[in-house]
């Protein structure tokens, strides 16, 4: 079976992790026709925008994209090419797994997390303006239906997935009409899936109980700046964000990204690690049915972490991102 899938390879390393995703995916015996646009500064820079509406539309139509990492300008400059794409194909659900991988140094062992996000309004959606000169404000837009659905996509994720609680990360002691909403619907939702435990925490005191014992915790539910906050701060716990992917999923269209920056600085070198979008690619093969190829990929990958021959600088070795996908198409093909 050929699936079509639209390709963004994005910016700085970007291409040179995507290469060699593909040629692993291509090892694995799925067959793939990639449709590949540029999105972000580059896009700017050929056609204009940061989106060209010639990937809108391919996304449109082919309802599943890989992307690599695209720049986000600091304090100026265009707005973020990932929450338009969220907020334009109402991918309203982020999902992070967070788990340790074999060879991996990292401060814990044993983790297994899932971060749910609520993808689509809150701070993180950027709704800003001047006030005054010297005053700026920013708007928290947080409705019932955002906060139903994400806590619902939450439970059922546990549920599908054999996961045992479910808890909701908030700061409705402070913010108790925005937080408190957000909040309250993940109470309710809970009452309808008794088999999934439930409970809630500050997000600070997350931050810290994660830090002290992430072991404790299951599968989170955070609304959309908590997550991105906090699923950042898991990824420390495993290793970094060079080895965790993350999925934009909508009741139409899935989106399956790395979660680390472009790293300019290492562009052209050949020593970027391309574990987040390998792993990002595992997750899209288990979305569009080649669970088998997944399982392969992910098999591989982990016998070449675990060998610790073939790895990155970043990993602690001293191959190149070519070499090091080589190793783990060697293992596919054995």
């Amino acid at each position: 079976m050929q699936h079509i899938v639209t390709l963004i390879p994005g910016d700085g390393i970007g291409p040179e992790v995507a290469k060699p995703t593909l040629k692993i995916i291509k090892a694995a015996g799925v067959n793939v026709q990639w449709e590949t646009y540029l999105a972000g500064a580059e896009a700017l820079k050929r056609h204009g925008t940061t989106i060209p509406k010639s990937l809108l539309d391919s996304f449109q139509k082919r309802r599943v994209a890989l992307k690599g990492p695209v720049t986000t300008p600091v304090g100026e400059g265009f707005a973020s090419v990932n929450v338009e794409l969220r907020q334009t194909f109402d991918l309203y659900a982020n999902l992070r797994p967070i788990k340790n991988l074999p060879g991996v140094r990292a401060r814990y062992q044993g983790v297994d997390l899932i971060v749910v996000r609520e993808n689509t309004e809150g701070q993180y959606s950027g709704i800003e303006h001047e006030v005054v000169p010297g005053v700026m404000e920013s708007l928290k837009i947080i409705t019932e239906k955002a906060s139903t659905r994400i806590a619902k996509f939450a439970f059922e994720f546990a549920r599908a997935h054999r996961r045992k609680k479910v808890a909701a990360i908030h700061k409705a002691n402070i913010m108790k009409l925005t937080d408190g909403l957000f909040l309250d619907c993940a109470r309710r939702a809970a009452a309808d899936y008794r088999d999934i435990g439930f409970s809630d925490l500050i997000v600070d005191n997350a931050c810290l109980q994660l830090v002290l014992d992430p072991l404790k915790l299951d599968v989170l539910l955070l609304e959309n700046l908590y997550g991105d906050i906090v699923s950042d701060l898991a990824a420390g716990l495993v290793g970094g964000l060079g080895v965790v992917p993350g999925a934009n999923l909508g009741d139409q269209h899935a989106l399956f990204e790395t979660v680390h920056g472009s790293a300019p600085d290492i562009k052209g070198k050949n020593i970027a690690n391309p574990t987040a979008m390998i792993l990002a690619a595992v997750m899209m093969l288990n979305h569009i049915g080649e669970k088998k190829a997944a399982q392969r990929i992910s098999s591989a990958l982990e016998a070449v972490l675990k060998k610790g021959e073939r790895l990155t600088p970043d990993l602690g070795g001293s191959a190149t991102t070519t070499k090091f996908a080589e190793a783990i198409i060697r293992e596919i093909e054995r």
